[in-house]
């Protein structure tokens, strides 16, 4: 349980960090390029991938993870910006109803009626969820912020759906691939940097890079731990995903409520309790 703890409290960590980029001036693409960077360090450091059996490695999953990863990066930064960490983190919780999906389309699982019933009220969790009405008129809110929130449920699920596939892959090792994807989307993140200081929208900054060493620490600690709560726990997986899901959603509602005093409409407060209540009920029909 320990191990699911510190997973919980570094993927709320990201969240933080993400919501306090803005208030430190700090350059979140930028941020995000070098958190790349920590990771493949620290990949390296206590995963040990082994990088000579790479000849059969899954390239194409690599690439488009490699894109999608930064890029949705920086959708969830935006999310967390204009609609705060509750809700982006209900919604990248809730975006495993799209790998649920995928799992009866592609991977061949079978329906139940358990789990349909969980599905419906994540659909229904995160409509609630996604609804904002400001009551500060000064507030600054894009009208479509809730955009974000969509794109990072869907982002998410696409994402996990590549991770799975990443998985299955027997001729490489997870952590080999898991490499291999920090390296592509850090080097592609560095093109883009380059570009924007090219551009001069941007340049190298101490700070900068700093904070997103920090951010990289949070993002691998998040799946280093997953993975040990995983082989602690081999025998209750259910414990592991039913508490990480719903560990993240309850400290990040605490934190956006009470650190940040966000505000949450009752029909929020209502998307929040149906999103636990859906990844339970998701969790008993897979064990």
């Amino acid at each position: 349980m320990v191990y699911i703890l510190l997973s919980i409290c570094c993927s709320v960590v990201v969240s933080i960090l993400l919501k306090l980029a803005r208030r430190y001036q700090i350059d979140v693409y930028q941020a995000i390029t070098w958190n790349y960077s920590m990771a493949i360090l620290l990949t390296w450091i206590f995963l040990k991938p082994n990088l000579h059996n790479l000849q059969s490695a899954p390239v194409y999953t690599y690439s488009i993870l490699g894109i999608l990863l930064p890029a949705l990066f920086v959708v969830i930064a935006a999310a967390i910006r204009y609609t705060g960490i509750v809700r982006t983190e209900i919604a990248q919780r809730l975006s495993l109803l799209i790998s649920i999906i995928a799992a009866f389309l592609m991977f061949g699982e079978i329906v139940t009626p358990l789990k349909i019933v969980g599905i419906l009220l994540g659909f229904i969790a995160i409509n609630f969820v996604v609804v904002r009405k400001s009551r500060d008129q000064k507030e600054k809110i894009p009208v479509n912020a809730w955009v974000f929130l969509l794109v990072v449920f869907v982002g998410m699920g696409f994402i996990d759906i590549l991770f799975k596939q990443m998985a299955l892959s027997k001729a490489v090792s997870y952590p080999s691939s898991l490499f291999m994807v920090y390296v592509i989307a850090f080097v592609l993140s560095l093109l883009g940097l380059f570009y924007l200081i090219l551009i001069k929208k941007t340049k190298f900054s101490w700070p900068h890079i700093f904070f997103g060493w920090i951010l990289g620490v949070a993002n691998f600690g998040n799946i280093l731990f997953y993975l040990k709560a995983h082989q602690a726990l081999a025998k209750s997986p259910s414990t592991v995903f039913a508490g990480m899901n719903i560990g993240v959603i309850a400290l990040g509602s605490i934190i956006g409520l009470f650190i940040f005093k966000e505000k949450l409409s009752l029909l929020n407060k209502a998307g929040i309790v149906l999103a636990i209540i859906a990844i339970i009920v998701i969790t008993i029909a897979n064990y």
